[in-house]
C-alpha cells in the first residue's frame, strides 16, 4: 500500500513501500520489531538487550560498537565508547568468547562481542551497509589506491549512462499501462480508456544528492506523452495525455563481496506535475480529467519505480566493471584493479578504496605494502585518485624488469668506450701475467633487486641497482672477469598522464659504485666513475625509458577521462586530479 507525502501537492505523490526498517544496530541486535536496541552489561556480566529511542545513545559509555556510529548519525555528537564484552563474557564463565573481527578493523575498537558473532550471518544487509558506510575510506580498509568523485561528476556519469544512452527511454517504452475505468453513475454512462501506451518520453533531466554514510538520492524528471482509446458511452475516440513526472529514489549498497557491490533502489516515490488531457472532439468533462489524474497518481509509481530499479541495476554493472579490471603492463605481466570495500559517501564526494594485484607473466605476484592515508580535497574538481608509493613500486618492479644484456666495449656501442678501456688497463697490477694486453673487452649489465620509488613533496625518485661485469673471453673459451661492479642508481622521475596511463621518464641523478670482485686483483675504481656514468647514461637509461614507454595503466573510474589531469606529488602519495 502506498502513502502520500504531506510535503507534496495533494494527490500528486505516491511512495512505493519502504524496503528497510529504521536504522538499528546492525551488529549486536537481532529482533522482530523496529525498535533500535543496544547492549547493557547486566549484573552477571552478560549483555542484555534494551529498546531505546529512534537512535542509539550513550549510557554510561557502555553500548554496542555500532551504536557509536549510529549515535553520531542520529545527532549524538559526543558519540559513545565501545564496550569490550570479552571480559564480561569470560567473567561469566563463557570460555567460547571470540573476536568479532569486523569491529576492530572498522572501528579501531576492542570489541570481542560473542552475540555479534553469533548474529552476524542473519543480519539485515542494509544495516551492515549503513554501519560500514559511516567509516571514511583509507581508515578502515588498507589499499594501494583510493579515489573520490564529486557530485557533479557523478551526476554527469549517471546522466550519460541513463539518459544519453537512451537506457531510460528504452525501459519506459516497455511499461504496460493498465486500462482506466470509471464507475457508472445513476445518470451517466461509464468511461473506459483502453490501449493506453507511451508515445514518447522527452526532456529528461537528472540530478543527484549524496546521502552521507548511506548512498545517493537520484532525481529524474521526464515529460511523458501517453495515448489510448477513450470510450464514453457509445462514443470512442483517441485520448492524448501529457504530463511531467519526477521520480526520486535512494540508491544504496546492499552487499559487498569479492570486489562487487550490489545496489538497490530504495524509498522510491513519484510526483506528478500538471496533467493535460485532449480528446479529438474536445469534449472533456472535469470528471474524466479527475479520473485520469487519480488513476495515474495511483498507478505510475508502481510502474516507474521498477523501471528505475532495472535501469540502476544495469548502470551499476556498467560502472563497477570499470573498477574490476585486468590490464596488461607491457609484455611482462598485468595488474588487476578491484574494490577492497564498499563505497563511502560524504557530503562532498563518493569515495572508494581499490587495490591492484600485480602479477608477472607466469603467475607470481609482486607484493606491496598497504597503509592508510588521507585523500586531498576535491575542491572544484571531478575526480581525485591517489596512488600509494609501495603500490607504484610493485608496478615498477614489473615494468622496469630488463633481461641481462652484453655488448662490446667499443666506440660504436658508446662514446666513452676507448677512455674506459684505457682507464681499466691503467689499473692492472704491476707484473700481472694474466691481464689481457690487447684482447677486446665486453660488458654485461644485469638488474639486481626491485626498484624502489620514493615520493616526496614535488619530487619523485627511483632507486635501483645494476651489476656491471667487464670481462675478456680468451680464445680457449675461458672468461676472465676484470671487474664486477655494483652500481646503485638514483633516478629522477618525470611523471605525466597520457592515454589513461601514468607515464614515466627517467634521468640519472646520482651513481654510487662498489667493487664486488676482480679476477686480476684490481682494488681501486674511483677513476672509472666518469666513464661508467657515461656508459649508464648512453646504454642503460635509454633501455630503461624504452621499457617504460607504455606507462602504468590506470583504472578508468566510472569512465571519467584523465585527459588534462594534474599531478601532485605528496609524501608517499601521488595524487591525480581532474
Amino acid at each position: 500500500m502506498s502513502t502520500a507525502n504531506p510535503a507534496a501537492p495533494q494527490g500528486g505523490e505516491i511512495r512505493s513501500p519502504p524496503t528497510h526498517r529504521p536504522p538499528v544496530c546492525p551488529v549486536c541486535c537481532t529482533h522482530s520489531d523496529s525498535s533500535p536496541k543496544r547492549w547493557f552489561p547486566s549484573s552477571t556480566g552478560i549483555p542484555q538487550v534494551t529498546a531505546v529511542g529512534t537512535f542509539l545513545r550513550q549510557r554510561g559509555k557502555k553500548q554496542c560498537p555500532a551504536a557509536w556510529q549510529l549515535g553520531v548519525a542520529g545527532g549524538d555528537a559526543g558519540g559513545a565508547h565501545c564496550w569490550d564484552a570479552t571480559a564480561a563474557r569470560k567473567s561469566a564463565g563463557d570460555s567460547g568468547a571470540v573476536s568479532c573481527s569486523a569491529i576492530p578493523v572498522l572501528l579501531h575498537c576492542s570489541c570481542h562481542c560473542l552475540p555479534c558473532c553469533r548474529t552476524m550471518k542473519p543480519l539485515k544487509l542494509f544495516g551492515m551497509v549503513v554501519f560500514c558506510g559511516l567509516l571514511s575510506p583509507t581508515q578502515g580498509v588498507l589499499s594501494g589506491l583510493s579515489c573520490a568523485i564529486s557530485p557533479r561528476a557523478m551526476q554527469q556519469v549517471l546522466s550519460d549512462a541513463i539518459i544519453q544512452t537512451g537506457l531510460l527511454e528504452k525501459h519506459l517504452q516497455g511499461m504496460a499501462l493498465p486500462n482506466i475505468m470509471s464507475d457508472r453513475g445513476l445518470l451517466s454512462s461509464s468511461t473506459i480508456i483502453t490501449g493506453l501506451h507511451l508515445e514518447r518520453s522527452w526532456l529528461p533531466t537528472l540530478s543527484i544528492a549524496l546521502l552521507p554514510g548511506i548512498g545517493m538520492q537520484l532525481v529524474v524528471t521526464v515529460h511523458l506523452d501517453l495515448s489510448g482509446n477513450c470510450l464514453m458511452g457509445i462514443l470512442s475516440e483517441v485520448i492524448a495525455i501529457s504530463l511531467d513526472v519526477t521520480i526520486t529514489s535512494n540508491i544504496k549498497s546492499t552487499s559487498f563481496e569479492l570486489g562487487t557491490v550490489h545496489v538497490t533502489v530504495d524509498d522510491c516515490f513519484c510526483i506528478l506535475g500538471a496533467v493535460k488531457i485532449k480528446l479529438i472532439s474536445g469534449l472533456l468533462s472535469l470528471s474524466v480529467h479527475d479520473m485520469v489524474f487519480s488513476h495515474l497518481t495511483a498507478t505510475l509509481p508502481g510502474l516507474l519505480c521498477p523501471v528505475m530499479d532495472a535501469v540502476s541495476e544495469i548502470v551499476n554493472v556498467q560502472l563497477l566493471s570499470t573498477l574490476n579490471v585486468v590490464m596488461p603492463v607491457g609484455l611482462k605481466g598485468m595488474v588487476h584493479y578491484h574494490l577492497v570495500g564498499p563505497p563511502f559517501t560524504s557530503g562532498s564526494s563518493l569515495m572508494m578504496d581499490l587495490d591492484g594485484t600485480v602479477q608477472q607473466m607466469g603467475g607470481s605476484i609482486i607484493p606491496h605494502d598497504s597503509y592508510a592515508s588521507t585523500l586531498p580535497p576535491l575542491l572544484d574538481g571531478l575526480l581525485v585518485i591517489i596512488l600509494r608509493q609501495s603500490f607504484l613500486s610493485s608496478l615498477l618492479a614489473l615494468l622496469l624488469h630488463i633481461q641481462p644484456y652484453t655488448f662490446p666495449c667499443s666506440s660504436e656501442a658508446f662514446s666513452g668506450a676507448n677512455q674506459l678501456r684505457d682507464s681499466i688497463t691503467d689499473l692492472y697490477p704491476t707484473g700481472c701475467t694474466s691481464c689481457p694486453a690487447a684482447s677486446p673487452l665486453s660488458i654485461r649489465v644485469e638488474c639486481v633487486g626491485n626498484p624502489i620509488l620514493l615520493l616526496e613533496p614535488n619530487k619523485a625518485t627511483v632507486e635501483l641497482s645494476v651489476l656491471l661485469q667487464v670481462f675478456v673471453k680468451r680464445p680457449d673459451g675461458s672468461v676472465i672477469i676484470l671487474l664486477l661492479l655494483k652500481a646503485d642508481l638514483s633516478l629522477n622521475v618525470r611523471l605525466s598522464i597520457s592515454r589513461g596511463s601514468l607515464m614515466l621518464a627517467f634521468s640519472l641523478s646520482r651513481v654510487s659504485l662498489f667493487l664486488e670482485s676482480s679476477d686480476i686483483g684490481i682494488s681501486e675504481i674511483s677513476n672509472l666513475k666518469p666513464h661508467l656514468t657515461k656508459l649508464l647514461v648512453e646504454i642503460y637509461l635509454p633501455r630503461l625509458n624504452a621499457v617504460a614507454a607504455d606507462g602504468i595503466p590506470l583504472p578508468d573510474v566510472f569512465g571519467i577521462t584523465l585527459m588534462g589531469a594534474e599531478l601532485q606529488i605528496l609524501l608517499g602519495l601521488l595524487a591525480i586530479s581532474v
